[in-house]
């Protein structure tokens, strides 16, 4: 009789463990990472006023009524120097897109950059843009940008309605990889809404003051 019993007894336990064991066994896969929600109205820009390579203040007020491209660097950043040096994606958008009115600033909220260090890099690669100084990195802080580069498009009424990585290629191996600012570029310019309105950007993480 007692036989029958722990035989009885270690039958329920072998069941209540596999069930347990069954309950606890881990997902296959993990979920995969989606992009933040994005605010139903695009949000307006924050004002600044920051001083260039050549000493001259540019607040972003001033520039009301006109596209607006911000463009974070660092001029030591691999990334930046993908697009700077290896190429000059950023130049040749500048250029392309000024005659249309569009404003492009750089903007360098690295902590040991200053605006003689930013005047000798936009000089060493002849840039067609002014590179503002925020070394302090109050303005970098305040548009919470994370990366070099990492790009913000502010629409004539002053609102963001880029702001991400300049392209989707972050290794540099595509042959022709998408734009993304150029092509919120030639939506706006054509009265279009922005089709896509936020990417991931990639790069250095910037390297602001502590």
């Amino acid at each position: 009789m007692k036989r029958m019993f722990y035989v009885f007894l270690f039958g329920i336990l072998s069941l209540v463990i596999a069930g347990g064991c069954k309950k606890s066994k881990p997902t296959a896969t993990a979920p995969e990472p989606s992009l933040p929600q994005l605010p139903a109205e695009p949000a307006k820009a924050p004002d600044f006023t920051l001083t260039d390579q050549n000493g001259t203040a540019h607040t972003l007020s001033g520039f009301a009524g006109k596209i607006v491209v911000l463009e974070w660097l660092n001029p030591d950043c691999p990334f930046v120097k993908r697009h700077h040096e290896t190429k000059t994606t950023m130049a040749d958008l500048a250029k392309a897109y000024a005659d249309k009115g569009v404003v492009w600033l750089g903007i360098n909220s690295t902590h040991y950059f200053d605006t003689a260090k930013n005047k000798e890099f936009a000089a060493r690669l002849n840039l067609p843009f002014a590179v503002l100084n925020d070394s302090d990195g109050k303005v970098g802080k305040l548009y919470g940008a994370a990366r070099t580069p990492e790009m913000f498009i502010i629409h004539k009424d002053g609102t963001i309605v880029y702001h991400g990585a300049i392209d989707d290629d972050p290794k540099g191996d595509k042959p022709s990889p998408t734009n993304y600012v150029q092509q919120a570029l030639d939506e706006l310019l054509a009265g279009k809404p922005v089709s896509v309105p936020h990417t991931v950007p990639y790069g250095c993480t910037v390297k602001y003051a502590e």
